[in-house]
């Protein structure tokens, strides 16, 4: 090939190379991308209950669920965790703290772990984990505690909850499970069975908006962090409720 030819073609590349970023740029000019000012509203999606009344999701009678939970479904549903949490004894934190006997202990105090501001003011407040926290707490962690590291989006199905509940404890836990109170659980189905017939509450149920005495308290933390890559937290509640902590 001659000089003059390959002079040619290269001059051809050079030529295309430049009307190319010509035209980027051109496009750039007209079709500007301007940024959202306010980002869009997230859309809740109700969840189908086949046309049905929607049971309660309320802390369940534990001392009646723990008795007949699956732990060893909850272990499976616990595989969810293993990205952030270990619950062997003496096993590692990772990006969650070691969850080992969490049922029971004092919230955001796992040696070793760097819990968030949020989980460490849930401890102030709430001196253990106990079972109705950590309910609450996996259900959404960010929702119950504000700022916890957690991120993970929670388990919605209660029966997953009270199985991973049954799992962590057989997990080192130092936790008694409580002697059952029929009252509560009147009171979780009074809901779903006064939605059944109309309105009319279930008989023996409690009034509407008069809560059953169940022997533990329930408040929700306001601005703790939680138990994945954080640990159980909870939504504000004074009651007993287990969970990780973050």
């Amino acid at each position: 090939m001659s000089d003059l030819t390959f002079n040619k073609y290269a001059g051809a590349v050079l030529a295309t190379a430049f009307v190319i970023a010509g035209l980027v740029q051109l496009s750039s000019g007209v079709f500007s991308q301007e940024k959202v000012a306010k980002p869009g509203f997230k859309v809740e999606v109700a969840e189908d209950t086949g046309g049905g009344a929607a049971a309660a999701d309320v802390p369940p009678d534990w001392g009646t669920v723990l008795k007949t939970a699956d732990p060893a479904a909850g272990a499976v549903v616990f595989e969810k965790c293993k990205s952030c949490h270990n619950a062997d004894n003496g096993g590692a934190n990772g990006t969650g703290p070691n969850l080992w006997g969490v049922e029971g202990r004092a919230p955001a105090s796992h040696p070793g772990f760097a819990y968030s501001d949020a989980m460490k003011a849930f401890g102030a407040k709430q001196p253990i984990w106990d079972y109705e926290h950590i309910y609450e707490f996996i259900k959404g962690p960010q929702a119950y505690i504000n700022g916890t590291k957690m991120t993970f989006v929670g388990l919605k199905q209660p029966q997953d909850r009270i199985n991973v509940i049954a799992y962590l404890h057989g997990q080192g836990s130092n936790l008694p499970i409580p002697a059952p109170n029929p009252a509560v659980t009147a009171a979780a189905t009074a809901p779903a069975a006064t939605a059944a017939s109309g309105g009319a509450p279930a008989p023996g149920a409690a009034p509407a908006g008069k809560p059953v005495a169940t022997g533990t308290t329930a408040t929700p933390a306001t601005g703790a962090g939680g138990p994945a890559g954080n640990g159980p937290g909870a939504p504000q509640q004074q009651a007993s409720k287990p969970g990780s902590a973050n």
